[in-house]
């Protein structure tokens, strides 16, 4: 049987792009590097590089992430793919975007290899961003609140043991608004995610019920 011949097709390059968020300061932040080569030297992007032809997508992703970041160990999702023909200024560039969500006091971000700074900026008060990672970062965020009315991925930046009211603040900054305290409080409890773990007694005022997140839950569960 005849096979169709793969070299008559020129060859994309392909690159992974990470978009990494974090609650710090009581707002939603993600993480950008600052190039120091071009295309866009001394540009904002998001970390992420070229694909060797050895190694996997989330391989090169992790790899990127540390070496332009210093982050890693950190779970990584495949968000989407961007593969507008002029999308990068070198030429046919598919790139693959990834998304995760850390806990920052367990970071220590340092920069090196082909960018000269990594930093936690606003979600709200993003600069402008090199090559097309406003539109994979806008795109991120979408699916980041997705995944917050829908899986439990916001108690990762939880610890182990917390109370409803931590969980409340989350979900507001993430979602830039306030939700009742009575009505919010009923839905989680409804939900039969949460473990009772006895009284906080390390607090001051009125001490709240301490929680933890049950295991074995079903993937898709519709928190608000």
């Amino acid at each position: 049987m005849e096979e169709e011949n793969i070299h008559k097709f020129k060859k994309p390059s392909v690159t992974v792009d990470i978009v990494i968020f974090t609650i710090k300061d009581d707002d939603l932040k993600v993480l950008l590097v600052k190039r120091k080569i071009n295309p866009f030297k001394n540009k904002l992007a998001l970390p992420g590089g070229f694909v060797r032809i050895d190694e996997s997508l989330e391989a090169a992703a992790k790899r990127e992430l540390k070496e332009e970041t210093g982050v890693q160990n950190v779970y990584l999702e495949q968000l989407f793919s961007f593969g507008e023909p002029k999308r990068d200024p070198r030429g046919r560039v598919i790139t693959i975007a990834y998304i995760a969500l850390v806990n920052s006091e367990n970071i220590k971000l340092k920069a090196a290899t082909d960018v000269s700074a990594a930093l936690w900026f606003s979600s709200k008060k993003i600069p402008p961003l090199a090559f097309d990672h406003k539109k994979i970062l806008d795109y991120s965020l979408k699916r980041l609140k997705w995944k917050f009315e829908y899986t439990t991925v916001a108690f990762s930046l939880l610890p182990q043991k917390f109370a409803i009211s931590q969980i409340q603040k989350i979900y507001e900054i993430v979602f830039n608004k306030k939700f009742d305290k009575r009505n919010f409080v009923k839905k989680i409890i409804s939900l039969n995610i949460l473990k009772e773990e006895g009284i906080n007694k390390n607090v001051s005022h009125r001490p709240p019920m301490l929680y933890s997140l049950k295991k074995d839950i079903g993937e898709i569960i519709e928190i608000i």
